[in-house]
């Protein structure tokens, strides 16, 4: 990937934060709108809105979602992969001798 998404042109709403986790989590437009009661247009509009954030455009050999959610996690942290309850595979040890996954900070099985 040649576009790095670190610098958000604005801090998200929390309803923008709520319908990205869910995208993290793998729901769909449908989903998301029947989990937050709204309609399936107002969840487009709002994952399109935040892609903007991260400065994401769509084009033919882009999946937006998948950059929106890869951006997303990289700048809030992976509590989606959290939720799935999978071990983590890719472990880092920083200088204190403390685990980390995905950007979480974990010392045996006990988060920090």
């Amino acid at each position: 990937m040649d576009r790095l998404h670190t610098i958000m042109a604005r801090e998200l709403s929390p309803f923008e934060k709520l319908v990205l986790e869910l995208v993290c989590e793998g729901k769909t437009n449908s989903a998301i709108a029947k989990l937050t009661s709204h309609t399936e247009k107002v969840i487009e509009n709002t994952v399109s809105r935040s892609a903007h954030v991260f400065g994401i455009k769509s084009d033919s050999e882009t999946n937006l979602r998948v950059l929106l959610a890869l951006a997303f996690r990289s700048y809030f942290g992976d509590q989606a992969f959290d939720k799935l309850h999978e071990e983590c595979i890719q472990y880092e040890i920083d200088a204190d001798g403390r685990s980390h996954c995905n950007g979480v900070a974990h010392q045996g099985d006990k988060k920090i």
